[in-house]
């Protein structure tokens, strides 16, 4: 994993970078170019885009935030990548005011869907900004996971909110609008057009061991990682991730 996402960060990234990284790699050796092209959408400071920007992809990041995508310009020229990322201001509902449509490789999604007023819509309009066989990496807030936080604080009433609002809320202060199940993900990919190539369940435990334990026991972090990783891909754990990881794939020109 790159450094820019270690030690603490790489609990919150690592599952989701390990796939994201493969994948990048499978799309590499399909179109036979080194460079892909790439839209990370919400993409921040960078968390993502500048790694991938390392590897030797084109990075298109479309951000809300002036002060997110200035800390991206600095990020990506302090790593030395300026010349292969580029970030624009928009949002997912305008994102073909800003970006092309049918002009990437692969389209990461991360942290926005739980944010728009149409999820659905959203997914739509990541999708149509993929090439045939395209990727799309979207990443987005658990049901689960919420449901299981309230509970261990003692917010059982919240809990219990949380479980039966059709939007995965635990009351009127909570800040996020829209949380899902893995079903409820695969399902928005599915239903704008792609195949679910894989589920992972993100922040598993991350969000629950103290962090002074991970902290300060010699191999803890490691150990943490090792365990994500191992339980990401097994189903009974995608119900209590804090994130949900699904990966779509674009059917070919032929196909669609």
């Amino acid at each position: 994993m790159s450094d820019t996402l270690r030690p603490r960060a790489a609990l919150r990234t690592a599952v989701v970078w390990e796939v994201l990284q493969d994948a990048l790699e499978r799309r590499v050796k399909a179109t036979g170019r080194p460079a892909l092209d790439v839209l990370d959408t919400g993409g921040g400071s960078g968390n993502f885009a500048v790694p991938v920007a390392r590897l030797g992809h084109r990075v298109t990041v479309v951000d809300p935030s002036p002060n997110a995508l200035f800390a991206l310009e600095r990020r990506a020229a302090e790593a030395d990548v300026a010349d292969r990322v580029r970030g624009v201001q928009g949002d997912a509902h305008g994102l073909f005011d800003v970006a092309e449509r049918g002009g990437y490789d692969v389209v990461l999604c991360h942290g926005v869907l739980e944010y728009v007023e149409d999820p659905a819509e959203g997914v739509r309009n990541t999708v149509a900004a993929l090439r045939p066989e395209g990727v799309l990496s979207l990443l987005a807030a658990g049901l689960g996971g919420a449901v299981l936080s309230r509970a261990l604080a003692g917010h059982f009433k919240e809990a219990r909110q949380a479980l039966d609002d059709p939007n995965g809320r635990w009351g009127t202060g909570d800040p996020v609008p829209h949380r899902f199940t893995a079903d409820q993900l695969s399902g928005l990919v599915e239903g704008a057009g792609l195949r679910v190539g894989a589920v992972h369940g993100v922040r598993v435990f991350a969000d629950l061991v103290p962090g002074g334990l991970v902290d300060t026991e010699p191999g803890a972090l490691d150990a943490l990682l090792k365990l994500e990783a191992a339980a990401a891909e097994i189903a009974a754990f995608h119900s209590v991730a804090t994130q949900l990881h699904v990966l779509g794939e674009a059917p070919g020109a032929e196909e669609a």
